[in-house]
């Protein structure tokens, strides 16, 4: 683990470092000042190579850094962070992107276990719906890119509601047959992480195993339960709990599609995150825009829900007894 950079450290006579917030295993993740832009907080992530490479692999890989760092700085969508700069400094690399303010799923569902509550299906899939539009914009790049470590802490939630999707690192092209890949660096996190993607940088991972990731991502934030690793799963099928039993409130519509998503051959999933977004979401379409309002609950919406179900039969009973009531003066 390379040594941290200190507090009030300037790194290119531009970036004052605040503070930590957030470590890997290449690095860390500074919360650091734009000298330049006033007021303009930012996020600096560190990549530190490892020096006992032979020279040529060490400049082979610091040459791969800045082709990479060329392909994130093109991106430009609202649920990702934007990558404004990359240099190096010493023998360490920097990427410079939006410091997203907001908690991260991950704190927002601890906070709701700890309140004995889960967190509503409705709000999920609005963020649900976020993601998806980012994956889609992802895979849809030429080559795909393809983000491989998609987990509740690396969903953010703006004070405004727009969901991001961050802790982006760097990028690695990858050549499998005829498919380019271009694969975000590291295994991901093995709740999350699909079986193929065990195998580390192959050309077996593409957008399919994001999809995973996804999956099992809505799986914890609906039950409050972390999902089998998939090595588990693929040894005791039974190991995955459906979700519904976890949390009775989850529509059967939401259920059927994280089982799909999370299904274990890659072949067996949903395709493409458009596929997967439609198996969650049918025909609604949550706003999404900061600040909006989710939509009122279709009647699909209600009958699906055991709680919604149950009200709605006590106040037609209600209804059924004042009509009865009305009948006999």
């Amino acid at each position: 683990m390379p040594t941290p950079l200190k507090a009030t450290e300037v790194l290119r006579g531009r970036y004052r470092i605040i503070r930590i917030i957030g470590q890997g295993g290449m690095g860390s993740i500074y919360l650091a000042d734009d000298l330049r832009l006033e007021g303009r907080l930012c996020a600096l992530k560190e990549v530190e190579h490892d020096r006992s490479l032979p020279a040529e692999m060490l400049k082979q890989a610091r040459d791969q850094f800045l082709r990479e760092a060329t392909v994130l700085a093109r991106l430009d969508h609202p649920n990702l962070p934007k990558v404004s700069d990359f240099f190096s400094v010493g023998g360490r690399d920097y990427l410079v992107m939006d410091f997203v303010p907001g908690k991260d799923l991950r704190t927002l569902m601890n906070e709701a276990r700890q309140k004995n509550q889960f967190l509503p299906e409705r709000e999920v899939l609005n963020w649900a719906s976020q993601l998806a539009d980012a994956l889609a914009y992802l895979h849809g790049q030429n080559p795909t890119i393809v983000h491989r470590d998609i987990k509740p802490s690396n969903l953010k939630l703006t004070p405004g509601g727009l969901l991001k999707l961050v802790d982006f690192g760097l990028v690695k092209i990858l050549a499998s047959d005829e498919v380019t890949v271009t694969v975000l660096q590291g295994r991901g996190t093995a709740l999350y992480t699909p079986l193929e993607q065990y195998g580390g940088d192959s050309g077996h991972t593409d957008a399919r195993s994001d999809i995973y990731s996804f999956g099992a991502t809505l799986y914890h934030l609906l039950t409050n339960h972390p999902p089998p690793e998939a090595r588990e799963l693929f040894l005791d099928p039974q190991s995955l709990i459906p979700p519904r039993q976890l949390n009775p409130n989850i529509s059967q519509r939401t259920e059927r599609a994280i089982l799909w998503a999370m299904s274990l051959h890659p072949d067996e999933r949903p395709q493409d995150v458009e596929t997967f977004r439609r198996a969650l979401l049918g025909d609604w379409d949550p706003i999404t825009r900061p600040r909006a309002p989710l939509p009122s609950p279709t009647l699909a919406d209600l009958v699906s829900s055991p709680v919604e179900r149950t009200l709605i039969w006590i106040t037609a009973g209600l209804l059924l007894v004042s009509l009865a009531v009305t009948l006999m003066r």
